[in-house]
């Protein structure tokens, strides 16, 4: 992931929130925790990480966005919330050397 980052972005970071970690079940948590883990927690990571910069005002309802990981999160906006694959964007537009940082509620974990 730290090679992916280091390269030429410039990327969109979808950041979860301390309290999205909490609400991950204890035991998946610690699970992915384990070196045994690294290649899943890494393939969860970079779920997080879209390719572009994409600022609030680029969402759009409905849009499929490409990660880092080679899979596709769905965008939805309803009266102005956007939410991607079901986590509401928080704080946003957080600007960054290669990319922007948007913070969610929630962490996504990619489908197998």
């Amino acid at each position: 992931m730290e090679e992916a980052l280091n390269g030429i972005g410039p990327f969109t970071i979808l950041a979860p929130v301390n309290l999205a970690f909490g609400n991950l079940v204890p035991a998946s948590y610690d699970e992915l925790l384990t070196q045994k883990n690294n290649s899943k927690l890494s393939d969860m990571l970079s779920y997080h990480v879209l390719k572009g910069k994409k600022m609030l005002k680029d969402f759009r309802n409905g849009q499929k966005l490409q990660t880092i990981h080679d899979k596709e999160v769905e965008i939805t906006v309803v009266d102005g919330e956007v939410r991607i694959n079901g986590a509401r964007i928080l704080a946003r537009d957080r600007q960054g050397s290669n990319g922007v940082v948007h913070s969610i509620d929630m962490v996504t974990i990619p489908a197998n």
